[in-house]
């Protein structure tokens, strides 16, 4: 064996064992108690509403800027449902949106957004457009078509529901909205994953407040950031009780399942009251994506179409600090990552696979 073979060989066998080591667990009430706190409604000028189908596990949340906001927004997976994003360009004219609209339902749940910008316009809010006001409403949309029957998906009328939901105060985290049917630890198969969910968190700097919201229904785990124990993920076979560790397993040589593309997604939101450029506002989408890296692996996936916006109200008054709010948008989305799982709760009804949530599991 050549010399770099050897070095080679040596260098993989110790990322396995790293990869291999177990970390020490402890309980999601412990985590939860030193988790970033608060909600993106934080941010002034934000409002949340869900709306959760109750046919099945699936639904759509609405985070409105009904005053506009300026957005950007930054595609990581490999499979996205994604709805008016080119126009957050910064080289595209459009220069502030009117809300956001993350939803179950795979490219289904694109329509919901319809009902967004049908709720914006009987309210007078929306881009001069001649005679007309355009409400401006990007989307975005995880693949949860495998819990329950998949013809039930988020429409125009859970879209217009979830922004008549919708309020300043901190909205209701887990098995809700758009975090509905989300799961995680799929790398091996979703009857050995758990159950995901939407989480939120903020941070308020000096007089700049930013806040998260997201959907997490990746292929990977969710890990503790500060032990790297998995929190919701993978599953052993056959009692299902213990999380392997699916970066672990296939360090091991353990293999994965045969995915379909875009069965996942984490799909969020970043919001601040500083005020941010469109070119600002893209790079702050951009940094919120190392939140997930943080908390979630493998991220960014084939099978993931991991999507963030960012939004800026501008309410602070205050012009962005990009390293200070880069370093905040990453904290606080790794947070509600977290979050997301240690709230989401166990569900089921007919054809919905049973999945346990990261609470009940301990």
């Amino acid at each position: 064996m050549h010399r770099r073979d050897i070095a080679a060989s040596a260098a993989l066998g110790l990322m396995a064992a790293q990869f291999a080591r177990p970390a020490a667990a402890q309980a999601p009430s412990e985590i939860l108690a030193r988790l970033l706190g608060g909600a993106i409604t934080d941010v002034p000028g934000v409002k949340v509403g869900h709306f959760t189908d109750p046919r099945r596990p699936t639904g759509c949340t609405a985070i409105l800027t009904e005053e506009g906001a300026v957005g950007g927004v930054d595609v990581r997976g490999a499979a996205p449902g994604t709805r008016e994003t080119d126009l957050l360009d910064p080289s595209n004219l459009v220069e502030r949106v009117h809300g956001v609209l993350l939803s179950g339902g795979s490219a289904f749940g694109l329509e919901a957004a319809t009902g967004a910008v049908r709720f914006l316009e009987e309210r007078g809010i929306g881009f001069p457009a001649g005679p007309a006001r355009v409400p401006i409403v990007p989307a975005a949309i995880l693949f949860d078509l495998g819990m329950g029957d998949h013809r039930i998906r988020p429409d125009a009328a859970a879209g217009h529901a979830a922004c008549a939901a919708a309020t300043d105060q901190p909205p209701e985290e887990g098995s809700v909205g758009a975090g509905a049917g989300a799961t995680v630890g799929k790398l091996f198969g979703l009857p050995r994953g758990m159950k995901g969910g939407i989480g939120t968190a903020s941070a308020r700097v000096g007089r700049v407040t930013l806040g998260a919201i997201v959907a997490v229904n990746a292929v990977g785990d969710v890990v503790d950031t500060t032990t790297g124990a998995v929190v919701a993920g993978a599953r052993n076979a056959p009692d299902g009780r213990q999380r392997i560790g699916a970066a672990a397993s296939v360090m091991r040589g353990e293999l994965p399942a045969s995915l379909q593309p875009g069965m996942a997604t984490t799909i969020g939101v970043i919001a601040t009251d500083a005020q941010l450029s469109k070119a600002q506002a893209r790079r702050l989408a951009q940094v919120a994506h190392d939140g997930l890296a943080r908390s979630i692996t493998p991220v960014h996936t084939m099978w993931d179409g991991d999507t963030i916006f960012a939004l800026s109200t501008g309410r602070s008054g205050l012009a962005g600090n990009m390293m200070a709010l880069s370093v905040m948008a990453a904290e606080v989305m790794a947070a509600a990552v977290l979050r997301a799982v240690l709230r989401a709760r166990a569900v089921s009804g007919a054809g919905v696979p049973v999945l346990p949530a990261a609470a009940e599991l301990g």
